[in-house]
């Protein structure tokens, strides 16, 4: 789910880039990363299947290019299907202690939007019907995950009871997982998988928090990996995201179990 309002213009943590630009790559880069680590010698494989919602002037698929319009998508498809493949420049090490600039390919699947209001309740009830559905045919799946990608409140009603329905599907595995990001235009440090909302801001904030799923355990150790505190009671939550936060939070969101 992405947040797509108005003030998705805004730039992220007192920088220069706007949030909708910052998460519209985040969420291209993790696609573009799940397909290569569900790779095999016979191509693909649908370890996952993908939806992303936008919610902002419209809720439904952010899908543009020849997914556009479609909910939830083999990651094979997604895979074979970018809208484009832009080139971008990035520095990399020379091997000589200094960074060279190089081309890459940089697959897109979703655009940059900033338009309207907040209908966060709406997105939620949009991810529990994709979730509901998924969980009548997959009963012995890994449980769904929905990640929230949002900068501001709920603009259509308070968001905990349609947060709470997606998390009552179940399957064999446990119930579906909710995770929440906040980014903020604000040059904050960032609260990163909390296990309380004593730190917190606003009630906004303990509003996300919540909402939040708790980390499965798996979750927890790979973030301990990665140098992220994850407390045995920390949930999927991170609040006054900046770039590295929200990159981490998908990364770590999105762990599974095993794919063999």
């Amino acid at each position: 789910m992405v947040d797509q309002s108005a003030s998705m213009n805004d730039p992220i943590g007192g920088g220069q880039q706007r949030k909708a630009d910052v998460v519209a790559d985040a969420i291209n880069r993790l696609l573009a990363e799940l397909s290569v680590k569900c790779a095999k010698e016979e191509g693909v494989r649908d370890y996952f299947h993908v939806a992303v919602i936008g919610y902002g002037h419209a809720v439904g698929s952010a899908f543009t290019g020849p997914l556009a319009g479609r909910d939830l998508v083999p990651l094979s498809q997604v895979a074979e299907k970018p809208a484009r493949v832009e080139k971008r420049t990035k520095k990399v090490p020379d091997g000589a202690g200094g960074l060279v600039e190089t081309t890459t390919r940089f697959p897109v699947w979703v655009d940059p939007v900033a338009n309207g209001a907040t209908p966060m309740c709406r997105a939620l009830a949009s991810a529990e019907s994709l979730v509901s559905d998924w969980v009548s045919r997959h009963p012995d799946s890994f449980p769904p995950i929905v990640l929230n990608l949002t900068d501001g409140e709920s603009t259509d009603g308070d968001p905990a009871g349609a947060a709470w329905g997606v998390q009552t599907h179940v399957t064999a595995d446990g119930a579906a997982l909710l995770f929440n990001l906040h980014v903020s235009a604000a040059n904050a440090v960032p609260v990163t998988f909390p296990d309380t909302d004593i730190a917190l801001p606003d009630g906004y904030a303990r509003t996300l928090f919540g909402m939040s799923s708790l980390l499965p355990p798996h979750m927890r150790f790979y973030a301990l990996q990665q140098g992220v505190p994850a407390e045995d009671l920390a949930r999927g939550f991170v609040y006054n995201a900046d770039i590295t936060s929200l990159v981490q939070f998908l990364d770590i969101g999105t762990r599974a179990t095993d794919l063999r």
